[in-house]
């Protein structure tokens, strides 16, 4: 019997999601306080599934509509998904180049691992969803993070001068999650000109295209509409969770720029899931007609967004949120971290905040591909992220009492 240690996999390296982290620790101050939190820790919407997304899934389960789909999706959906693309997004594509995802999140994954191989590098922003570091580090990426201006917009000067000759994704989040910010097309088109001068596939993550409330979406893929499809280079993920207030459903989809990345992509679905659940994809093909659930939901978010007043009037925002669901609260003014101001305004307010370290993490991957120290962006410290997809009177009350706690913390720490 051998008594050696058995070996260390790599996930125990990982870093839990500081998302998950939060969410867990706020579920645990609600259980022992006997308090319920305003969530503000968390991108869950107050609104639900739109009626016909319901009453489809049920349906299908009731009829039967129960077994595998071909690991790409429901051709019907994916019929649907393109014309949507097309109409919607301007982008350039077919149904044989739309692929169903059990989420945005397992489609982010499979992409990054049908792009890159064990060892190559993905450019990911100082600022970003940590499951975008997770997905990278899990397949043995090794993830280099690129500055971002004073409004969270990508600095492209200091993006010329990263990558290497292992550099093979370039990923964008635009509206982005943490920050906010949304690129406009000038911005994105400089992005694409720079990927294609050093041959960088780009990651386009676009689950928050319906929230834009400062100019207007553009889709990354619509830029190369006129490019020969080989010489494309934009895979981009779309999410039903956000538009249609589907998070519990799991459902979302991948386009990819040509058929052959395409044909990659789908066999990294053929490992990683078989199929996508039958009946949440009935739910997602009713829920494309439901324009109206949509444009309702944005309205709610917009009104809630603008509760953050409150906050942008005390100079407690790092930037004024121009889309998406989140924005950054900057208390680097009030002589305390992140963690400590996030851990007071929950048991004097019952107000849940996330503190930013988890956004910004910069690991370092040694020349084994092990990871060594976990640093972060240095003006993580002072920032927190705050969810604003809450019912809009939550919301405003949320920014309101969080306002006067940072004036008071001020007032306090000036009497020391």
């Amino acid at each position: 019997m051998t008594t050696e240690a058995l070996p260390t996999p790599r996930a125990t390296s990982l870093p839990p999601s500081s998302v998950h982290a939060v969410f867990r620790s706020v579920n645990a101050w609600e259980r022992r306080t006997g308090r319920k939190a305003a969530r503000l820790d968390v991108g869950e919407p107050h609104f639900p599934p739109p009626g016909a997304a319901v009453e489809a899934l049920a349906k299908a389960a009731r009829d039967g509509h129960t077994g595998y789909t071909s690991a790409e999706g429901m051709s019907t959906l994916r019929e649907a998904l393109a014309a949507k693309l097309v109409e919607n997004n301007a982008h350039d594509t077919g149904a044989d180049r739309v692929y169903i995802c059990a989420g945005a999140a397992q489609g982010l994954t499979a992409l990054i691992q049908s792009l890159a191989d064990p060892g190559d590098e993905i450019l990911l922003p100082a600022f970003h969803w940590p499951i975008h570091l997770q997905q990278s580090l899990l397949t043995g990426l090794r993830p280099v993070s690129y500055p971002l201006d004073d409004q969270f917009r990508p600095d492209l000067d200091a993006l010329r001068r990263l990558g290497g000759e292992r550099t093979r994704i370039l990923l964008v989040n635009s509206p982005s999650n943490p920050t906010g910010a949304v690129y406009d097309r000038q911005l994105l088109r400089e992005l694409w000109e720079l990927a294609e001068q050093r041959n960088w596939q780009i990651i386009s993550d676009e689950a928050y295209e319906d929230f834009v409330f400062e100019g207007a979406h553009v889709s990354l893929g619509s830029l190369e509409r006129n490019v020969p499809p080989a010489r494309r280079r934009v895979s981009t993920v779309f999410s039903f969770s956000k538009t249609y207030g589907m998070t519990g459903y799991r459902l979302g989809y991948v386009v990819t720029p040509d058929v052959a990345r395409g044909a990659t992509f789908q066999v990294v679905q053929e490992a990683s899931i078989l199929s996508s659940p039958t009946p949440v994809q009935h739910a997602g093909l009713a829920a494309l007609e439901s324009t109206a659930e949509v444009r309702s939901n944005r309205e709610s978010v917009r009104a809630a967004r603008e509760g953050l007043r409150a906050l942008d009037r005390e100079s407690l925002l790092a930037a004024f949120p121009s889309g998406g669901w989140f924005a950054l609260l900057d208390i680097s003014s009030l002589a305390t971290d992140a963690e400590t101001f996030a851990a007071a305004v929950l048991d004097e307010h019952a107000i849940a905040l996330a503190p930013a370290h988890g956004f910004a993490l910069r690991p370092t991957v040694r020349t084994d591909g092990s990871l060594g120290p976990m640093a972060s962006d240095p003006r993580a410290a002072g920032h927190l992220r705050l969810a604003f997809c809450g019912q809009p009177a939550t919301v405003h009350d949320a920014a309101k009492k969080v306002a006067s706690f940072a004036r008071t913390w001020s007032e306090r720490e000036h009497v020391r």
